[in-house]
């Protein structure tokens, strides 16, 4: 959970992300655990972690990874670009969100 705010509290603080209010989920594949949130005033609030089931909400900003990708991206180890070309990191976003994020990452 460290790992994940810590790369969530970047991407908020950003002044691209001034003014989104979208639902954040992170799929963590090795650990059977969605991390869910809202990003809204420039900060992530209300994470917490659920059991992954077909019944968790879709949220508007999905990441998905596994968790030791998630800590190799939080230490630096792991670049975001390179992660998701390979496929390690996947992110889906409508159409405007995504031209949003890709100044933010």
């Amino acid at each position: 959970m460290t790992a994940l705010k810590g790369i969530l509290g970047d991407l908020a603080a950003n002044p691209a992300a001034a003014g989104l209010d979208r639902s954040l989920s992170c799929r963590l594949t090795d650990l059977d655990q969605v991390v869910l949130g809202r990003l809204r005033s420039g900060s992530v609030r209300d994470l917490h972690a659920v059991d992954d089931s077909p019944g968790v909400p879709k949220a508007d900003i999905r990441l998905t990874m596994a968790s030791d990708d998630l800590v190799a991206l939080t230490d630096g180890r792991l670049a975001f670009g390179p992660a998701w070309a390979s496929g390690r990191v996947k992110l889906e976003a409508g159409l405007r969100d995504l031209l949003r994020l890709r100044k933010l990452l």
